[in-house]
C-alpha cells in the first residue's frame, strides 16, 4: 500500500511534534529532579540542568533533522539530486555528531566538570563547566580542536558556564 505524499508529510510532522513534546517533558523532569536533588537548588544543580537540557534539546533537533532528510530520501516526488543532497547532509550530520562527542569527551578528560561542543561550517563553540578558563586550559582546548577538526584557534569560541 503506497501512501500519498501529503499523508507522508503529515506522519513526519506528527512524529516531529511528538518528539518535541517528549523533549519538553524530559526537560521538565530533569529540571525537577536535578533541582530537587540539591538542598537549596544551588548552582551545581543549575549547571547540571543546563548541560542535560542542552543535550536533550540538541538530540531532539537532530532527530527532527534526520526525519526530515529521511522523508526527502524516501519521497517518490523528490528528484535524484535532492535525494543525493539529503543523503550527503545526513552523512555530514553524523560525522559532525561523532566529532562533537569525541571533542566533548577529550575536553572533559582535561578536568572540566562538563562540556558541550557545537560545530558549524564557520567554527566551533565550546561551553565548559567552569567559572573561568585559564590561558593554559584555553590552549588545551584549542589543541584538542585543532587535532580533531580542520578548524584553527581563531575559529573556536570558548564559553565558561558555572
Amino acid at each position: 500500500m503506497k501512501l500519498k505524499a501529503k499523508t507522508k508529510k503529515i506522519i513526519v510532522l506528527s512524529v516531529m511534534v511528538v518528539l518535541l513534546v517528549a523533549t519538553g517533558v524530559l526537560n521538565w523532569a530533569l529540571n525537577d529532579k536535578l533541582l530537587g536533588a540539591d538542598d537549596g537548588g544551588g548552582q551545581a544543580a543549575v549547571t547540571e540542568t543546563f548541560f542535560a537540557s542542552y543535550r536533550s534539546d540538541r538530540e531532539a533537533a537532530r532527530e527532527s533533522e534526520f526525519l526530515y532528510l529521511d522523508a526527502i530520501m524516501s519521497s517518490e516526488t523528490s528528484s535524484a539530486e535532492a535525494k543525493a543532497e539529503a543523503e550527503q547532509q545526513k552523512l555530514g550530520l553524523v560525522e559532525r555528531m561523532e566529532t562533537e562527542m569525541r571533542v566533548e569527551a577529550l575536553v572533559k578528560a582535561k578536568g572540566f566538570e562538563d562540556a558541550i561542543v557545537t560545530m558549524s561550517d564557520e567554527g566551533v563553540n565550546v561551553v565548559v563547566g567552569a567559572g573561568e578558563v585559564t590561558d593554559q586550559q584555553r590552549m588545551q582546548i584549542y589543541d584538542i580542536i585543532q587535532s580533531e577538526t580542520e578548524f584553527s584557534a581563531g575559529d573556536v569560541k570558548i564559553i565558561p558556564y558555572a
